[in-house]
């Protein structure tokens, strides 16, 4: 059981080493050879993610067109050791990753939203084009989109589900009545 928390750290971060075998690491472990890791029980609960923008409860849908952004927002509970980074990104229905927000989904470990620009994403990226469907926002650390809970450290993410779509241009009535009234409307005369 220890063998495999450590190995589960180790994935997180780097090549640090655990001591102590009540805790996923003792003070005198180091990561990157900089800072001491903090000690973690092993009862501890895993670290999570809930989505505050938008709300899970419903499918919220989004444009992809021009001058549309989407926000996305969580909060953090029970991280003990806070991750250097997080990755965002939104798989969609065809099994597609795309990394989302600026930085091509690499958001720094205490970032707590994201601002997404899908139409400007579907310019720059031709050959891996959003579709209209829906997509599942995944949020991971460095541990990868399906590392196994850890206490202390941050677990992946897949609870919010949305759809995007593209809207299609508006077509104007050439006379500005419906055409089946006008038609009927004739027929009486």
């Amino acid at each position: 059981m220890h063998q495999q928390l450590d190995l589960q750290r180790r994935q997180q971060n780097g090549t640090a080493s655990a001591s102590g075998s009540a805790t996923v690491s003792g003070s005198a472990s180091l990561v990157n050879g900089s800072t001491p890791l903090p000690s973690v029980s092993l009862g501890a609960p895993a670290g999570a993610v809930t989505i505050t923008m938008p709300p899970i409860q419903s499918t919220s849908y989004y444009k992809i067109a021009p001058s549309e952004y989407i926000t996305f927002g969580w909060n953090f509970t029970s991280i003990v050791v806070t991750p250097t980074a997080i990755t965002v990104a939104a798989v969609g229905a065809n099994g597609n990753t795309y990394p989302v927000g600026p930085t091509d989904g690499v958001l720094p470990g205490t970032a707590q939203s994201v601002v997404w620009y899908p139409y400007g994403y579907q310019i720059a990226n031709p050959s891996l084009p959003l579709v209209q469907a829906s997509y599942t926002l995944h949020i991971w650390a460095s541990g990868g989109p399906s590392a196994a809970p850890t206490p202390g450290y941050l677990a992946p993410n897949s609870e919010l589900v949305f759809a995007m779509y593209t809207p299609q241009a508006y077509t104007p009535l050439t006379s500005g009545k419906p055409t089946f009234a006008y038609a009927r409307h004739q027929s009486y005369l």
